[in-house]
């Protein structure tokens, strides 16, 4: 008899209050009956960035609120689930915790079991939920605090190859738009002046192509850019609309340039598993960015490996990617008790050395 499971997944690890509700025939493709996302741009934009104790504020307010409409808009209520996925880190721990207690509350009143997921693993994990691709895969998952070339072998195994050693692009992102006064996130913003720029006009760094791994840095050239900033607006006392698009434009393909390189290293790197249907994946919401998928779609085509990159708005954090996350842990007998904890560090290869360190919390990544 194939079993049917139908998982409610919550996500609250930084600014996007989301709740999802995911249901599973055996091994047939996932279907994602309801997905509900609260984002909290308008609650940030004043202060160019995310304020950790108005974003936990905010989720507490509405977690509740998200749960019911996911319920609603799938049809179903809390005795037709089989379990509650929650993100229990990594992330801004003041909302990873307001989501953590919540799903144990729930927990606690139906006696439903309960499966923490690692934020990271539900974006890894995307491409199984909406392309049912097989192990293993490569992944580059690319967001707002993370980047990094993982080999996925299953739902808790995966292989780092290498990662960003300071600031992720979807960070160089939005320190980029605060720098040319474009609003926030600086993804969307940066990519939209960029259509409009000459990439060649200013020749940004590309950091780290000298070396032969597959890590990363981005930090460098955020500061390549304000200084380039400067000299132009001090020569004309001031910026055009078009000398920032130019700045956008230089500055994007850079980050297009180093994640095409680097991309190719990690995808040798992957063929040597020689795996069965080759298949690198990207997820995170970096994602988004048409340039860099474009990018990453050339260089797989150039070596031979399938590109999948999830919809768009699977990209940004959900709460679908959470619940289909948990589903994959509940079917291989994972299940979390009530000492569930909120975990701000949570590396998802645990026996690579950490690239970006480690302090009294674990590592970083």
């Amino acid at each position: 008899m194939t079993q049917t499971l139908t998982i409610l997944g919550l996500e609250s690890s930084c600014d996007d209050t989301a709740a999802a509700v995911v249901q599973q025939n055996g091994d047939s493709l996932p279907k994602v009956l309801s997905s509900i996302v609260f984002g909290q741009n308008e609650l940030h934009s004043a202060y160019g960035g995310i304020v950790p104790e108005i974003a936990a504020r905010a989720h507490a307010e509405k977690l509740d609120v998200c749960v019911r409409e996911a319920l609603d808009q799938s049809g179903l209520t809390l005795s037709d689930l089989d379990a509650i996925a929650v993100t229990a880190g990594p992330g801004l721990i003041g909302g990873v915790l307001s989501g953590v207690m919540c799903a144990k509350g729930i927990s606690a009143a139906t006696g439903l079991p309960l499966v923490g997921v690692n934020h990271l693993a539900g974006h890894a994990l995307t491409p199984r939920l909406t392309d049912a691709i097989a192990y293993p895969y490569l992944m580059l998952l690319v967001s707002g605090g993370h980047c990094q070339y993982l080999i996925a072998r299953g739902p808790e195994d995966f292989t780092r190859l290498g990662g960003t050693i300071d600031d992720a692009p979807g960070e160089a992102f939005d320190k980029t738009a605060r720098l040319l006064g474009l609003p926030q996130p600086g993804g969307p913003s940066v990519q939209a002046e960029a259509e409009i720029g000459d990439p060649k006009r200013f020749r940004f760094p590309r950091p780290m192509l000298d070396r032969p791994d597959c890590n990363l840095s981005f930090s460098g050239l955020k500061t390549a850019l304000m200084r380039m900033r400067d000299q132009v607006a001090a020569e004309k006392n001031g910026l055009t609309r078009q000398d920032r698009a130019d700045l956008c434009a230089g500055f994007q393909a850079a980050v297009v340039d180093v994640l095409t390189e680097k991309t190719r290293r990690a995808i040798r790197l992957y063929l040597e598993e020689n795996p069965a249907t080759p298949t690198v994946a990207v997820a995170g919401g970096v994602a988004a960015n048409t340039a860099i998928r474009s990018g990453l779609e050339t260089v797989c085509s150039e070596l031979g490996a399938a590109f999948t990159a999830p919809p768009l708005h699977l990209c940004t954090d959900n709460a679908a990617m959470i619940a289909y996350a948990g589903l994959e842990r509940f079917k291989a007998g994972a299940c979390d008790g009530m000492d569930l904890t909120a975990r701000p560090r949570w590396p998802l290869d645990q026996t690579s050395p950490a690239i970006l360190g480690s302090g009294k919390k674990g590592a970083k990544a």
